[in-house]
C-alpha cells in the first residue's frame, strides 16, 4: 500500500461501511475480509480488532496473575530491593506486608536510586519511599481503567478480587497491547522462535510464522493477501481460530495451542496421517 491520498481515503470510506455495522462478528469478519482484500495492512487489521474487541475485555482477562507478580515484602533491605528491581526490569514494582493479598505500597525505581543516594536516614526503607497504591476490582471494564489511568496519572494498578485478596496487576502497557499489540522493550526477554522443530517433521509455530518461510518446509501454502500462518487460518476461517481448533491443509495438520480474541499466538504442524498424496504434493 503506498500510503497515497487515494488510498487513505479508500481505508476510511471502508472503515465507515464497517463501523456502520451494529453487531460485533459482522464487524470482525469485515475486517477480515478488507484485510484480504488489501484494503488493510496486517497491523491495520490486528489494531482494529484490538478496538473492536477492548470494549469488551475486563480487568481480568489483561492482568498479569497474581502469581506470576514480581514484588517484593516491605522489610527487604533497599540495596536488595534495587537487585530485584533490575532483574525484572521493571520501573514500578508492588509492596507487601505478610502475604501478597496484603499490596500496601507501590515503589518508583527511581525513588529507590534517590533514597540510596540520600544521606538522610529517615528516606532509607521501603515505607518512607513507596507510594499508595492503587486498586482496582478485577471486574472492572479495561476502558473504563484507561480512563482513570489518565485521570490520575497513573501507570499500575492492583487489581482485587470479591474477597477483597490481590487478584493480579494491571499497567496502561497492557492495556494498549490490547490495541496495537506486545510492545518490546530492552528489558523483555528476546522473542521465541517462529518455527521449531520439536520432533521430526513436527513443529511448534508462533503465528507470526512467514508462509515463505514454511514453503521451504514443503508447506506449498501461497497468499497474495496475508504473510504469516496465524493471518491465512484466520483468513480461511472467517474469524481468529481459537485453541483446539484444526486446519488439514496441503498433507499438513495445524492445530491452534493459544490464541487471544486479536490472534493465533502458538500452533502445532505436523503431516496429516489422512492426506491423499495428491495433497502432500
Amino acid at each position: 500500500m503506498d500510503g497515497g491520498p487515494e488510498s487513505h481515503s479508500s481505508i476510511w470510506s471502508r472503515l465507515g461501511r464497517l463501523f456502520g455495522r451494529d453487531d460485533e462478528e459482522s464487524l470482525e469478519k469485515a475486517i477480515l475480509e478488507a484485510r484480504a482484500d488489501g484494503e488493510v495492512e496486517p497491523d491495520e487489521e490486528s489494531m482494529l480488532l484490538g478496538i473492536l474487541r477492548f470494549n469488551d475485555l475486563q480487568v481480568q482477562d489483561t492482568m498479569t496473575p497474581r502469581t506470576d507478580i514480581d514484588c517484593v515484602p516491605e522489610d527487604m533491605p533497599l540495596p536488595e530491593v534495587a537487585r530485584v528491581i533490575v532483574e525484572s526490569g521493571h520501573s514500578r514494582i508492588p509492596v507487601f506486608r505478610d502475604t501478597r493479598d496484603n499490596m500496601v505500597g507501590i515503589l518508583h525505581a527511581k525513588d529507590i536510586l534517590s533514597s540510596l543516594l540520600s544521606p538522610d536516614p529517615d528516606r532509607q526503607s521501603l515505607s518512607s519511599i513507596m507510594r499508595e497504591p492503587f486498586f482496582v476490582p478485577e471486574t472492572k471494564p479495561i476502558r473504563t481503567l484507561l480512563q482513570e489511568f489518565r485521570a490520575r496519572k497513573q501507570h499500575i494498578a492492583i487489581a482485587l478480587d470479591e474477597y477483597g485478596g490481590t487478584s493480579g496487576l494491571i499497567t496502561i502497557e497492557d492495556l494498549l497491547e490490547e490495541i496495537v499489540g506486545d510492545i518490546e522493550d530492552e528489558h523483555d526477554a528476546p522473542r521465541q522462535e517462529d518455527i521449531r522443530e520439536i520432533e521430526p517433521r513436527v513443529y511448534e509455530l508462533t503465528g507470526r510464522a512467514l508462509l515463505e518461510d514454511l514453503q521451504e518446509l514443503g508447506v506449498d501454502i501461497e497468499s497474495d493477501e496475508v504473510d504469516t500462518i496465524g493471518g491465512y487460518l484466520s483468513m480461511e476461517a472467517g474469524h481468529v481460530p481459537g485453541p483446539g481448533e484444526t486446519f488439514a491443509l496441503h498433507g499438513w495438520l495445524f492445530s491452534v495451542q493459544d490464541a487471544d480474541k486479536k490472534l493465533i499466538r502458538r500452533l502445532r504442524m505436523e503431516p496429516d496421517p489422512n492426506a491423499t498424496p495428491a495433497a502432500e504434493e
